[in-house]
């Protein structure tokens, strides 16, 4: 019975039992996250459908045909109106006048005018059409009712029916009858048809006119005009999309769409060229920052434009290539093709490629300072080493030769140089440096020579110059080597032939990378008379390799492309041919590889008949006259004195650099060896220093035997 009691609760203010109270039902309140949660799974899945491929494509297709509609009613339209009105005429005329062709703008307005005068007769004539076609359908309609009843009359003659007058009457009024029913039933088709025949012509010609945007084209035809012909319609076009706004309102305003900006295009090499006057208010550094947006609107790669600047005021020179002739090879060196190729270094020409519109590109090397930068392996010692290898075909000019590299890209000039160093490390500098100072005492000699003396061209060259002006090497004087500071060895030295040498044919040439103000201090460059520049990472670079008016004038060795452009070089000196206005020339060098360059070197060295090459320069040691001298002969039979103590002087400044042809007498007359007369000259003679070294030797192991 317990199991069947009510529990009793209390009433707290009577103290009596009562019912328990009702539970009470609590209702779930909403989450006010959830509306939230929903809209960002909306939106997400929005978006994600507009993302999709799908979506894109029916968008795409959307914008196009839309395009192709209001672009083909647009040309309809224009057709219609120039055909109408002597607006066309008006183009040419405006255009003539802003040529400046005033014959052909008189031709076009004397055009204009016929076209007018016919068009006001036309007009005239239309007034007095209604009473002339009144008349004519009167006259028309009367006589043709009466050749009716005429044939009528005949019929009812022939027939014996009189009511076969009518007959052919009545016919014709069946006819016309029966065209009215056919127009009754054609006519509201062709009202529902008519438009959509009028909209998929305009259709058809927008879509043959190209009048959607390329972005909105199917896959397959995007870009299908690559490497099309540069047409003036393709390079106003280009220029109008280039996103400078006074350019394109001024094109906008022209009367000829922009036609009188552009000289003749014309063919040069693999490309062609074209000067554009830009209007007033665009300045042409504003064209040339947008070089690759350009090239892109030609249909070109950015490589393949090049923007320079020529001698009009606000114009820039396009220079396009054909698609994909830049990535052609130029083909051999003459000098590999011609075997009977010489050189001469006062009136000649090295053939050292082509430019870009084809043509030659020969660089005069007289008196004239050098320098090569550029990347790494990207054609710089190739391109010096092809313009010493010409030159070494004038057997005048001697060579003293530092290469910092040392993997053998200059063993060829051993016996053409009188000092071949070759190795990167600190002794190699060293050696290099006073190499070069051997070479500045050598120009100090022949400035003091008196005045109308000619000397033979001496070309002194340091390929990775870089190597020695970064050098920590320091000297027994406390001189460091490398450096860019008053007492740093390498850098005065090269300074001074910059500062001098040049009037007594004693030439600098140096090769580096990657330009700095640490590896190329500013008076060595600022120093060259022909700058030349491989690709390059930046434009300051560039300015540090051409000089700043190079730059400014269109040079952009920053922009060729690394891998892809070796052996292209930008070139910055009157000894080349550089089209007029222009500050810097584009070259694409021709590459010759080791086994051809050592071909040309053999026959370098026949013209020469052997000259002995130093390979290292010892310094600070005591030194064996006699040997020395025999060391300088090489295989010659005879040398003539100057050339010897020339060669001495190479071989050791310390010790040779003072020597005059009293000093090489006396020790050649102490050994037995004097000098003769050979021709008028005094000369050296192999054979006798040949026995006095041989007597020597002699002399000291019957010594050493007692």
């Amino acid at each position: 019975m317990t199991d069947n009691v009510v529990p009793l609760f209390k009433n707290p203010t009577t103290d009596q039992p009562t019912e328990p109270p009702t539970p009470l039902t609590v209702v779930p309140q909403p989450d006010p996250a959830q509306p939230m949660r929903v809209w960002k799974r909306a939106g997400r899945s929005v978006v994600r459908a507009a993302r999709h491929d799908r979506t894109r494509a029916a968008g795409r297709a959307m914008v196009r045909h839309t395009s192709y509609v209001l672009g083909g009613t647009r040309i309809v339209t224009r057709r219609a109106w120039d055909g109408r009105t002597g607006a066309r005429y008006e183009r040419m005329l405006r255009a003539a006048e802003a040529a400046g062709n005033y014959e052909a703008a008189g031709d076009w307005e004397e055009r204009l005018h016929r076209f007018r005068t016919e068009r006001h007769k036309r007009r005239m004539d239309l007034l007095s059409s209604p009473e002339k076609v009144v008349k004519g359908a009167a006259f028309g309609v009367g006589g043709s009712i009466g050749a009716l009843i005429a044939i009528g009359i005949a019929l009812a003659i022939a027939n014996g029916e009189i009511s076969d007058v009518v007959t052919p009457l009545m016919a014709v009024i069946k006819l016309i009858r029966l065209l009215v029913v056919i127009v009754q039933v054609v006519w509201g088709p062709a009202m529902v048809i008519g438009p959509w025949l009028a909209l998929a012509a305009v259709w058809a010609v927008g879509r043959q006119r190209g009048a959607a945007p390329q972005w909105a084209l199917p896959e397959g035809k995007r870009g299908s005009d690559a490497g099309a012909p540069i047409t003036p319609s393709i390079v106003v076009t280009a220029l109008r999309d280039l996103g400078i706004p006074a350019l394109r309102n001024a094109i906008k305003d022209m009367g000829d769409a922009g036609a009188a900006m552009l000289g003749p295009i014309r063919i040069a090499g693999c490309g062609v060229e074209v000067d554009v006057t830009l209007p007033s208010g665009v300045s042409t550094a504003e064209v040339q920052n947008k070089r690759k947006k350009l090239a892109e609107n030609l249909n070109r790669h950015e490589h393949e434009l090049f923007i320079t600047i020529p001698e009009a005021a606000r114009t820039v020179r396009l220079w396009i290539a054909d698609s994909g002739a830049l990535d052609e090879p130029i083909g051999p060196s003459p000098l590999v093709t011609d075997e009977t190729i010489t050189a001469n270094y006062k009136t000649g020409k090295a053939p050292w490629g082509q430019d870009l519109r084809g043509d030659a590109a020969e660089l005069s090397t007289y008196q004239r300072m050098l320098l090569i930068t550029g990347k790494s392996n990207q054609g710089k010692t190739a391109a010096l080493r092809s313009l010493a290898l010409w030159l070494a075909l004038d057997k005048t000019v001697e060579f003293r030769i530092a290469d910092l590299k040392g993997v053998g890209d200059w063993r060829m000039f051993d016996g053409i140089a009188t000092v071949l160093i070759e190795g990167p490390t600190d002794e190699h500098v060293i050696e290099a440096t006073e190499m070069v100072e051997s070479v500045v005492a050598e120009m100090e000699r022949r400035i003091q020579a008196p005045p109308g003396t000619k000397f033979p061209p001496l070309i002194c060259i340091v390929d990775e110059a870089q190597v020695a002006f970064m050098c920590p090497a320091v000297g027994d004087d406390k001189r460091p080597y490398g450096g860019m500071k008053a007492t740093s060895r390498y850098f005065m030295a090269v300074r001074k032939i910059h500062n001098q040498g040049r009037a007594v044919d004693v030439l600098m040439w140096e090769g580096t990378q990657d330009p700095t103000d640490q590896n190329l201090p500013k008076l060595v460059r600022e120093g060259a008379h022909t700058r030349i520049s491989l690709v390059l990472g930046t434009e300051s670079q560039s300015r540090m390799a051409l000089g700043d008016s190079a730059v400014d004038g269109g040079a952009a060795p920053h922009l060729l492309r690394q891998g892809l452009d070796k052996g292209t070089v930008v070139v910055a000196s009157d000894g080349i041919k550089i089209p007029a206005g222009q500050t810097s020339i584009t070259v694409r060098t021709h590459y010759i590889d080791d086994d051809a360059a050592a071909a040309i070197a053999n026959r370098a060295k026949a013209l020469r008949g052997g000259v002995p090459t130093l390979h290292a320069i010892n310094h600070g040691q005591e030194r064996d006259a006699l040997a020395d001298i025999f060391s300088v002969l090489g295989d010659t039979a005879r040398v003539l004195t100057a050339d010897v103590l020339k060669r001495l002087s190479a071989l050791s400044e310390d010790a040779y650099g003072t020597w005059t042809p009293g000093d090489l007498k006396r020790v050649l007359e102490d050994a037995g060896a004097e000098p003769y007369k050979s021709d008028g000259r005094m000369v050296v003679g192999r054979e006798r220093v040949s026995r006095a070294l041989a007597n020597r030797t002699d002399g000291h192991s019957a010594s050493a035997q007692m």
